[in-house]
């Protein structure tokens, strides 16, 4: 028989997970009474937290109708397959527990900590563990001997070390090892190749393999057919003559970027890397060379999280362009560099047409007033998308009608989100998610180009 688990959770458990109350497969739930209080003073409002809190309380609620009868003895959960349900319990009483002096009794945290004690004495059968995003709750539940965790059960992957990387090294006997039944033609001016062997069943649609050395190799899998890999010679975008709106790429990874982001197969494409490796300067050269040349969007969307979370941008003066402009500093720094490599040759008259003709073609959009619009035809750039929850993501992500493009680009390095982590983050959940989908790519970037002394700060600071 599975050992025994009462759960007490945190009330930023709920708001960061409101699906939190059905992720603990057989075991109980407790729900004190100040996590009751703390919902309901925070469910009021537009923001994140606000509909989260709202949500969870709807869960709440339809578990209750389900039963539809006497609470006292708990509610249950829906079970997993092959266990009993575990229940809900509401504990309404405050704690009776002794809690040290240093511990103020009108505290919500201190409060929960109280009924943890208590939950102990009264089931001394039971492990009963506190669950919480707040670490010094977890510190100070830890001194008082209580088991306390962090809420994991929405972690995409255990370590981000093992995060799909875009991009694999071969060993230099690849080809030999896999000459059997290997088939090779052009098509359309490119090369490709029909792969069989060990290596080609741990690939995925559009992950790129290199091979250095004497022999170098520079694909991407296009098809996996029954135990086989369609492989296409990646195009070379570092020469002057294959530039993307004046701009070239400096190393193997900006060069897969710009394969994914030129590609009009590809829907969806997720870029990481450091400050300065080139994330946003490479997909906007990209998006300007497909809008204003190729014709294939309309326009350009920019996007991204104003740090806190969901804060109201409406106390800054102007439209809504206008007020996101503090948030959008490394867009225009880089638009400083495609602008003058586009129309270095025009003279002064020249470079203020081309900085006129991109912004028609440019618009700035605040994350606060996404839900609901669909974008047709447009090339959508999330910017910092390490900051968004896997609910903000899918939210964003879905707003693409047909013939768009969607780029997320960030570092889940530099996580500004209260009790988002590089595990839990949403760029972490699409990159983890998309990799399996022939239409999405993902890529990288792990050396800094911005100068040398930028690269060099990087390694030592």
């Amino acid at each position: 028989m599975p050992e025994r688990k009462i759960f007490v959770l945190d009330t930023n458990v709920l708001i960061h997970d409101p699906t939190a109350l059905f992720r603990f497969k057989h075991h109980d739930i407790c729900l004190p009474i100040a996590v009751l209080e703390e919902l309901d003073s925070i469910k009021k409002g537009m923001s994140e937290v606000a509909r989260n809190a709202r949500q969870a309380s709807r869960h709440l609620d339809e578990l209750i109708e389900r039963l539809n009868g006497d609470i006292s003895h708990g509610v249950p959960l829906p079970p997993s397959p092959g266990t009993e349900p575990g229940h809900l319990f509401f504990y309404m009483d405050a704690g009776t527990s002794a809690l040290p002096a240093g511990l103020a009794s009108n505290k919500p945290d201190n409060a929960i900590l109280g009924v943890t004690l208590d939950l102990g004495v009264r089931h001394p059968d039971a492990t009963v563990v506190l669950v919480s995003k707040d670490i010094n709750l977890r510190i100070k539940a830890h001194a008082l001997g209580i088991n306390a965790e962090d809420y994991t059960s929405d972690q995409v992957v255990d370590d981000t070390t093992v995060l799909f990387a875009g991009a694999t090294a071969l060993g230099e006997d690849f080809w030999d090892r896999h000459a059997q039944g290997l088939e090779s033609w052009n098509e359309g001016g490119r090369s490709y190749y029909r792969l069989h062997g060990p290596d080609v069943s741990a690939w995925y649609p559009n992950e790129f393999i290199y091979i250095e050395g004497e022999r170098p190799f520079d694909g991407v899998v296009r098809h996996m057919e029954g135990g086989a890999a369609v492989v296409e010679a990646v195009r070379d975008y570092t020469s002057e003559r294959h530039g993307v709106w004046g701009i070239t790429a400096r190393n193997r990874e900006q060069n897969y970027a710009f394969n994914l982001l030129l590609d009009p197969e590809i829907d969806f494409i997720s870029i990481l890397g450091y400050a300065g490796t080139g994330k946003t300067l490479l997909t906007l050269a990209a998006a300007l060379a497909q809008t204003l040349d190729e014709r294939r969007y309309t326009e350009i969307v920019v996007t991204r999280v104003t740090v806190p979370v969901g804060e109201d941008i409406g106390f800054l003066p102007g439209t809504e362009e206008e007020k996101m402009h503090p948030w959008m500093g490394a867009l225009e720094d880089n638009l400083d560099v495609l602008i003058p490599s586009a129309a270095h040759e025009q003279g002064t008259w020249g470079r203020a047409a081309t900085h006129d003709l991109v912004r028609s073609r440019l618009r700035i959009k605040s994350l606060n007033f996404m839900r609901g619009r669909t974008f047709l035809n447009k090339f959508l750039i999330i910017d910092e998308a390490q900051n968004l929850t896997p609910h903000q993501m899918k939210t964003l992500v879905t707003r693409a009608g047909e013939g768009s493009k969607v780029v997320c680009l960030g570092n889940i390095a530099q996580i500004d989100t209260p009790y988002l982590t590089e595990t839990t983050s949403g760029l972490t959940y699409v990159v983890d998610r998309f990799k399996h989908w022939q239409h999405s790519g993902h890529v990288t970037l792990k050396r800094v180009e911005r100068s040398r002394l930028a690269d060099y700060a990087n390694e030592v600071l």
